[in-house]
């Protein structure tokens, strides 16, 4: 694209530069696809691995954020300051969650030499207390030199009611639409996004970073697409393992000496379970290959427009099977509800049982159980959070770019980690990243290319090293030999007793040893004291501090926030969303909601709202009662709702929502108390709280309902009809 003579001239890409189309999904272990012998048909994939590349060595961090941000930067995570998710973020140089100005991201690099640049699905790299909608915005997608974004903040979010920001703005899913779901709706905005700049710059190439939540709990999907898997998996975890491995092998996709490593102690047998417990599972498994299977779908509607459109030739595709192992955090038996699980207040199997049908549905959050987990990560030993070992950190990896690679459906082996994929991208559309970056000195990148690997299989391999630590899980990689600490720590069980510093190494020769099966610790002790010294070496290099053994969820440590040394707030309507940062925190802590109402004269509809069914409170008015409710998690016994004998008459009034707090611990019960102008109408005990985590993308809203409702009775927008004048809030 060129200007009239005299105007300034935007930057061009180098000649030839192909289009970007990178794809990471959420969760995936490395054995849950068909295109890594997995049990979920994904034909999308399938065509992109068959046309391109499968690398079965190919390594993330064991977890979202810090995953994320090395694929965005190119440099290690705790080079980052993303040693930990964003929700764990300390005051501590490594792990603060503040990408640093010095740490280019490709959104910026690429926008600065003349691709067009969208980014549709999660961003888990902003840190906490900047996602506000004052920002600032330095570190949202668009300030990550993304021109589009459209998707959600932080970890995880809803599929059929989700929290949604387009750009800087935040913004709701369609009202008209019953059958709204957020993969298909991310799969709409980026055709019109890519309808959009091949109408107005189809001389430029674009780089679209699509990062779907699936397959991050809760798992949901449409009915139909979970009916797909009715009874398949029946015969449960170990026997799908044994299955999905003999598949590897005979595909070629893993060598044909490699092991099946064993079920660890900690994971229970599938036969342990009783066949109504089985069915539960079953039904969780059912749902989670639903969700990958649709979002499979999805995505075939875009490279189906590349195609259409001629684009696909000159497009690299670079699709990174999740950002870490597939989840145990749904613990031994799974979970309907995962922040009740986080909260420690989970609901106990007869209450899963009985809403068994419920489950990927609107009015669930589904995680499954571990064993499943175990099983998407096959042949590896562990699953997410353990970066020490490759159930946690191996990820199935295809890159596809009909141009340029030939002999599709290769399998390619070297050795390699998502810091790798920016210089990648660099490499393939002809640019030298640059040295200073809007006047800001660049951090070296610490990956290296992979495209010597598009066309030889047996090029060598030009990553020689690589360390890993996540919450004290430790490993590091050096010429075929990997040192692993046993992680005496596991994220579905409690923490350790045992330190984070005594947890003894494992060794592996990778060479022979494909999947970590054989511990040579005693054999080669020599080579393990060389390998835990590079490992002290890159702690050194890249900022990573003293290990922690502490849970990654729930971390309560003080982080900078608008709220710090403030105790009184007022809000007042705004039409949209408060999202979480934007609210005081009320966890562990005694609170009052104070609201002046001018009613009507057949009041109804909510004053004010936080979080939904998984766990939140509201103040609303029900069939002429003024009302408030608390829901802890969907427990039986963790929800209360107080009500007053009437609303309201027509005309100003003072509400006052006021929570007493028993004192010290987390998650610990109190007395709710219901006001109307100064005399107490009902009041209640709440015998336990939210107490770690409160659900970060339903946010509070004012004068109506989004998201999913705390009490099915608000279930819909239920406006309030009368004038909210202000909302007054105290935190003690």
């Amino acid at each position: 694209m060129q200007f009239p003579q005299g105007f300034p001239q935007p930057a061009t890409a180098p000649e030839g530069a192909p289009n970007i189309l990178l794809i990471m999904t959420d969760d995936v272990g490395f054995g849950a696809t068909s295109p890594f012998g997995g049990p979920v048909p994904t034909p999308c994939f399938d065509r992109l691995a068959e046309q391109g590349l499968r690398y079965n060595r190919f390594h993330t961090t064991a977890m979202c954020s810090p995953t994320r941000a090395s694929l965005l930067t190119g440099r290690n995570p705790h080079n980052v300051n993303a040693g930990v998710i964003a929700e764990a973020a300390y005051g501590s140089r490594g792990y603060t969650s503040v990408l640093p100005e010095g740490a280019g991201t490709i959104g910026q690099v690429l926008s600065a030499n003349g691709y067009d640049t969208a980014w549709l699905g999660k961003n888990h790299n902003t840190p906490l207390w900047e996602a506000t909608s004052l920002g600032p915005f330095d570190r949202w997608p668009n300030g990550y030199g993304f021109d589009y974004f459209y998707g959600f903040m932080g970890g995880a979010t809803d599929q059929f009611r989700p929290g949604l920001v387009e750009n800087r703005n935040i913004v709701e899913p369609p009202e008209d639409d019953p059958d709204y779901i957020l993969d298909r709706d991310l799969a709409d905005k980026a055709l019109s996004w890519l309808r959009r700049q091949n109408t107005l710059a189809p001389d430029r190439p674009f780089l679209m970073y699509m990062a779907p939540g699936t397959a991050h709990s809760p798992h949901q999907a449409p009915k139909e697409w979970i009916d797909r898997f009715r009874g398949r998996f029946d015969d449960g975890w170990d026997a799908l393992r044994e299955e999905t491995f003999e598949r590897q092998r005979a595909m070629g996709i893993i060598p044909p000496e490699a092991q099946l490593t064993p079920r660890p102690d900690r994971i229970p047998a599938w036969d342990s379970f009783t066949a109504e417990e089985q069915r539960l599972f079953a039904r969780m498994m059912e749902t989670a290959a639903g969700m990958l299977a649709h979002w499979d779908h999805q995505l075939s509607r875009v490279i189906d427009h590349l195609d259409e459109t001629g684009q696909l030739d000159n497009t690299l595709v670079i699709y990174i099977q999740g950002d870490n192992g597939a989840s145990g955090e749904g613990g031994l038996t799974g979970t309907t509800n995962e922040l009740g699980r986080f909260n420690g207040l989970a609901a106990g199997l007869d209450h899963m049982l009985a809403h068994i049908d419920d489950i990927g549905g609107p009015d669930s959050f589904c995680n499954y159980p571990v064993g499943w987990a175990w099983a998407m990560n096959t042949p590896f030993q562990w699953t997410k959070q353990v970066a020490s070992h490759f159930g946690g950190t191996r990820n199935g990896m295809v890159v596809s770019w009909p141009a340029r690679i030939e002999g599709g459906g290769a399998v390619r082996s070297q050795f390699h980690h998502v810091i790798d994929i920016a210089p990648t991208i660099y490499e393939a559309a002809g640019i030298t990243p640059p040295d200073r970056l809007k006047g800001v000195d660049q951090m070296p990148i610490d990956g290296v290319s992979m495209v010597y690997s598009f066309s030889s299989d047996r090029a060598e391999g030009t990553r020689s090293g690589q360390y890993f630590e996540l919450g004290g899980h430790r490993a590091y990689y050096l010429d075929g030999w990997i040192g692993s600490t046993y992680p005496d720590a596991v994220p579905w069980q409690k923490p350790s007793t045992l330190p984070a510093e005594a947890w003894r190494w494992e060794l592996y020769d990778l060479t022979s040893d494909y999947s970590q099966y054989e511990d040579l610790a005693e054999k080669h002790p020599e080579k393990l004291a060389e390998i835990k010294d590079r490992f002290a070496e890159a702690c050194r290099e890249f900022h990573v501090g003293t290990v922690r053994s502490s849970p990654q969820y729930g971390v309560l440590q003080p982080k900078p926030g608008h709220f710090r040394d403030r105790n009184q707030f007022t809000y007042f309507p705004s039409g949209r969303r408060l999202v979480g940062s934007e609210f005081p925190d009320f966890r562990n802590r005694s609170w009052r909601v104070r609201a002046v109402c001018d009613f009507a004269e057949d009041a109804t509809g909510v004053i004010i709202v936080q979080g939904g069914w998984v766990g939140g409170w509201a103040l609303y008015v029900h069939d002429g009662q003024l009302c408030a409710a608390y829901r802890a998690s969907d427990a039986p016994g963790h929800h209360t709702t107080v009500r007053g004998e009437a609303a309201p008459a027509a005309g100003l009034h003072e509400v006052v929502l006021d929570f007493r707090y028993d004192g010290e611990g987390v998650g610990q019960g109190g007395q709710l108390t219901l006001s109307l102008d100064g005399e107490e109408v009902a009041s209640a005990r709440i015998p336990a709280t939210i107490g770690r985590r409160m659900s970060g993308t339903e946010g509070a809203s004012i004068g109506f309902a989004r998201g999913t409702p705390v009490i099915a009775e608000l279930d819909g927008r239920a406006v309030f009809n009368g004038r909210i004048e202000r909302i007054d809030v105290a935190v003690e």
